[in-house]
């Protein structure tokens, strides 16, 4: 594509910033390809089945037909532009999606009519409400056998929560699906013909017409737009008064009401469609345009001034000092390493130098870029309310803060799960061995729920991440992108210990050789913390037992300690060291001493800690067909499951269960013999619990882990 440089065209209140967020297979990839089409920029519908689709550009999303990166895409629509980021709906990938949901300004909820509200949607509401995000909700596969309009609405409400209210009305139901009827207007919009892919033809969905309100419709109409007009006027006094009163109230007040209570999250439209069948995405397209907020409906972005420690405000203004935080690291193969940047104020310009607060280090931008999926258009500048890529960023990473030197700011950041599942991976030839290190570390620069490291005791690298889906792409990737072959281990369970009681320790390390020997030697106590509080470190020496330079090495022994564990080789969590007297020698003390004796102290300590393992427990959906429930959630028992609960969804049962992840290896393969094929599973890290004392004898016995501390 011929890169063009352009400036800003478009005013912030016409500029939207959203998210196509959802389930996996709700439809979300499809519902964005379709508003690419209807905006203009493609010229034939995409087709997942096809792995024709523009937002899955990576080779193994069209082979899996699902989409793993978030594409960040600029449309227009009714002279708005629209910032699209179309994000995974597999848990493996929830790391894209709360990213994404961190720079958004709004989101379009995508739900299956067929199936309701499902566990991942679930997450992603809780993801979305974190960072309190506007939506509305797209009633997708409304064509569906099965589907049901007002079931989706009631299960949005009681499983999420949601103010969910009807904003149109669907015309036909499953096969006969054909239209909408916009209550506020009480207009009626039909899709005529079968649905195709070819552009020239009158069935992409593109064109529409108006017509009568289907006669048998009316009373429902009535009905629902009385309860919509109820529901608006709530949210509002004055509205409140005239509706009371029995005056009437017009389509731009309810609109104007309408749009402001959604952006104060108090209501979520809903619109039924069907993308696959071209038919309902313009209206939700007008919705996006007209309720979810712009960047200047968002109060002010706040940060912390790294000088004064003191609270400080931007607001969106591209007059301003400049905030931008960097979201995402994407390699192109064309252009090279991507930063992706969300500019909250100022004005960013390319070939200029910024400040990255976080790492207190200046970096050049070298080109700014518009991203369209896998296409590019190239930019001056980038205004407070957008979205670009940035070219030639060395350092920054994801949640960096980008600023001016002169006036400095640090932007909350991105905080991500830990991986709960690992694997060894060893390259099959030398030339593999020296290229697997850039891999790995250019992988996980893009992918911050990625980790790399290396196994002490035997010397492996070993990768974790969130899932077993996750860590099958990223070796694929690296085969494909790095051309590094490797074989990989078993999917291993990522545990942890920690202790129960609160204990004390001591570290000496002396070491007399001839010359200058070595001493350290440090008295810690170590404390339980609440479950999920991760690591403390603190001293509280006075009268200068230890010289204050040796504490930083302490606390590296200890952390050194912590990492490789006691117990069983895994890494130390919910502990508080505090390292509180200890002894030095005027020659003989350094740093390495001090550091070993950090280490022996924690692993002293820790044999009266009463020292356990916890693993990762996942809460597991399973959804099959009536006749397979007794077999299946018998077989979750034996899993040590706790069963939560059983429902019926449509003509199917859900049972969800909370299930220790080391007993769910290979259950994708049992599931399926177990129910001929038609039962399926959707899991994701819940928590971790304590391990059972029989099967942690059985891990530290097969662990073969020694404890030493290394000299």
């Amino acid at each position: 594509m011929a890169i063009q440089k352009t400036k800003r065209d478009f005013p912030l209140d016409r500029i939207r910033n959203i998210g196509i967020i959802a389930h996996i297979d709700a439809g979300k990839t499809t519902t964005t390809e379709r508003i690419l089409f209807y905006t203009g920029k493609t010229y034939k519908i995409g087709d997942i089945d096809e792995g024709t689709t523009v937002t899955d550009w990576m080779e193994q999303e069209r082979e899996r037909g699902i989409t793993i990166v978030s594409a960040a895409i600029t449309t227009l629509w009714k002279d708005t532009r629209i910032n699209l980021i179309d994000t995974p709906g597999h848990v493996d990938f929830t790391a894209e999606v709360e990213r994404s949901l961190r720079v958004l300004d709004g989101g379009v909820i995508v739900l299956d009519s067929s199936s309701g509200v499902q566990s991942q949607t679930e997450t992603v509401w809780r993801q979305a409400n974190k960072y309190q995000v506007p939506l509305i909700a797209f009633s997708n596969k409304m064509d569906v056998v099965g589907a049901d309009f007002h079931g989706t609405i009631q299960s949005a409400r009681d499983k999420l929560g949601a103010n969910a209210i009807a904003y149109n009305l669907p015309i036909g139901k499953e096969n006969e699906f054909k239209g909408v009827v916009d209550l506020l207007t009480k207009k009626a919009y039909i899709w005529e013909g079968d649905p195709s892919t070819t552009l020239g033809t009158s069935d992409t969905g593109a064109k529409f017409d108006e017509v009568e309100i289907p006669q048998d419709m009316a009373s429902d109409v009535e009905k629902y737009r009385e309860k919509l007009v109820e529901e608006i006027s709530g949210t509002d006094d004055v509205l409140m008064e005239k509706y009371l009163g029995g005056q009437q109230i017009s389509v731009e007040e309810l609109k104007k009401a309408l749009r402001k209570a959604v952006i104060e999250n108090k209501i979520v439209p809903v619109l039924a469609g069907s993308s696959l069948r071209n038919k309902g995405v313009q209206p939700m397209l007008d919705c996006v345009v007209e309720y979810l907020p712009s960047p200047q409906d968002i109060a002010s972005v706040s940060g912390l001034d790294p000088k004064s420690g003191e609270v400080s405000e931007r607001k969106a203004d591209p007059g301003v000092p400049l905030s931008a935080l960097a979201f995402k690291i994407q390699v192109d193969p064309h252009v090279g390493k991507l930063t992706y940047i969300r500019v909250y104020s100022g004005t960013l310009k390319s070939g200029t130098y910024v400040y990255n607060a976080t790492k207190q280090i200046k970096e050049r931008v070298g080109r700014l870029l518009l991203m369209y999926a896998n296409d590019r258009e190239e930019i001056e500048e980038a205004y407070a309310g957008e979205i670009v890529a940035a070219v030639g960023l060395k350092d920054t990473v994801t949640g960096d803060t980008l600023c001016i030197e002169s006036a400095p700011i640090i932007l909350e950041s991105i905080n991500f799960p830990d991986p709960v599942i690992s694997l060894a991976i060893e390259p099959k030839t030398k030339s593999d061995q020296e290229k697997l290190g850039y891999a790995l570390n250019r992988l996980a620069e893009e992918d911050p729920t990625f980790r790399v490291k290396s196994d002490p005791e035997t010397g492996q690298t070993i990768i974790a991440g969130m899932g077993e889906l996750q860590l099958e792409i990223l070796v694929d990737r690296m085969k494909r992108e790095f051309k590094v072959d490797a074989s990989v281990g078993q999917p291993q369970v990522a545990y942890k210990e920690t202790i129960t009681k609160p204990a004390e320790g001591e570290g000496k390390y002396i070491r007399q050789t001839g010359g200058r020997g070595q001493y350290g030697h440090c008295l810690l106590k170590i404390e339980p913390l609440p479950r999920g509080q991760g690591r403390e470190f603190v001293s509280e020496v006075v009268g200068g037992a230890i010289p204050r330079e040796f504490i930083p090495p302490i606390e590296k022994g200890v952390i050194e300690k912590e990492d490789t564990g006691v117990l069983a080789g895994y890494p130390l969590t919910d502990i508080k060291v505090t390292v509180y007297d200890g002894s030095y020698h005027d020659v003989d003390s350094s740093e390495i001493a001090f550091k070993i004796a950090g280490s022996l102290g924690l692993s002293d300590a820790c044999k009266r800690a009463d020292t356990i393992l916890l693993e990762p427990i996942m809460k597991v959906e399973v959804t099959t067909p009536e006749e397979f429930l007794g077999e299946i959630i018998g077989d979750l028992s034996s899993k040590r499951a706790q069963i939560l609960s059983s429902e019926s969804r449509g003509n199917a049962r859900v049972v969800i269960a909370l299930v220790p992840l080391a007993e769910m290896h290979g259950y994708a393969t049992a599931i399926r013999s177990m129910s001929q094929g038609r039962a399926t599973y959707y899991m994701e890290a819940d928590h971790y619990e304590p391990v059972p004392k029989n099967i942690t004898d059985k891990i530290v016995e097969s662990s073969g882990f020694t404890g030493r501390v290394e000299h």
